[in-house]
């Protein structure tokens, strides 16, 4: 179990707010952090991480307490076993893959985790290569494969797939999915896209102003009044007219579906919704709103 009850006051584009965050997550859960830009999300991680200081509160981990004001006690980064994957990945560029993963490899660790974790990112080919000549999707697996060798209690990913295209974040979402649950991971994972957070969390908590607004199942956040056998969440292609019914085309994952659709819920191009069906009959809800 992971507690967070802290407080910071910060200067934000709209003035100066104050962030006050009281939660718990439960240990192995994979939870989504969702709010507009300055709603506070980055500088939870950084709270949480250790490299930002609240102004009050407390943070433990499993009993352990990281930060407490009252009793001046701030562990340092380096001893709050967290794994960070920034947006910009953050590599070292004179180093190959396999010199970034030796790089983050602790003293008193088992060199054999490097093995384990190359394996299960396809890293294999790479081994030898230098960041510059990765893709932007390489460079990601490489960062998430760092963070993991340090063999982190708690993965803090900010953003890491906003910069690449959807294809690639459909990969990197299977890859962190698979990391997380091979590893017994505890994630927390920020984010614009609620296509992401529907697929890979197990609950979303939405940030507004520097306070949890709502916390829950991402598909109960996000589609209240949906129900159905199955959920999918994709995002919408293309909206047509087909006689006097009308067609949206949604891509989930890497197939693209055609779905009649009503005009009780009207969709736009580049929406995201989650696809519902009871039986042959499914239902497509806008989610966001």
């Amino acid at each position: 179990m992971i507690g967070f009850h802290i407080k910071k006051r910060l200067n934000t584009s709209s003035g100066e707010t104050q962030f006050q965050f009281d939660f718990e997550i439960q240990k192995e859960s994979f939870t989504a952090i969702y709010g507009e830009s300055g709603a506070g999300k980055t500088s939870l991680l950084r709270m949480i991480s250790g490299l930002m200081k609240p102004d009050d509160g407390t943070i433990t981990y499993n009993g352990k307490v990281w930060f407490d004001q009252k009793k001046n006690i701030d562990l340092p980064t380096g001893q709050r076993k967290v794994g960070f994957v920034f947006q910009d990945y953050a590599l070292f560029p004179n180093m190959t893959v396999l010199g970034n993963l030796k790089f983050a490899l602790s003293k008193s660790a088992d060199p054999v985790i490097i093995d384990s974790v190359i394996d299960i990112t396809d890293l294999g080919e790479l081994k030898s290569k230098m960041p510059d000549t990765l893709s932007g999707g390489q460079q990601q697996r490489v960062a998430l494969a760092r963070a993991i060798v340090q063999q982190p209690e708690l993965l803090l990913l900010d953003e890491p797939l906003s910069a690449l295209d959807t294809v690639m974040q459909q990969k990197l979402q299977d890859y962190l999915i698979k990391v997380h649950k091979e590893f017994k991971l505890t994630t927390i994972f920020v984010t614009h896209d609620i296509t992401q957070i529907i697929k890979m969390a197990d609950q979303v908590m939405i940030l507004e102003s520097g306070k949890v607004v709502k916390a829950g199942k991402p598909t109960v956040i996000f589609g209240q009044s949906l129900s159905g056998k199955f959920k999918l969440s994709g995002r919408v292609l293309d909206i047509y007219a087909e006689g006097v019914i009308n067609i949206a085309s949604i891509l989930i994952g890497k197939d693209v579906i055609k779905v009649v659709i009503s005009g009780t819920d009207p969709l736009s191009i580049g929406d995201e919704v989650v696809v519902a069906s009871k039986a042959f009959n499914p239902i497509v809800q806008k989610v966001g709103e």
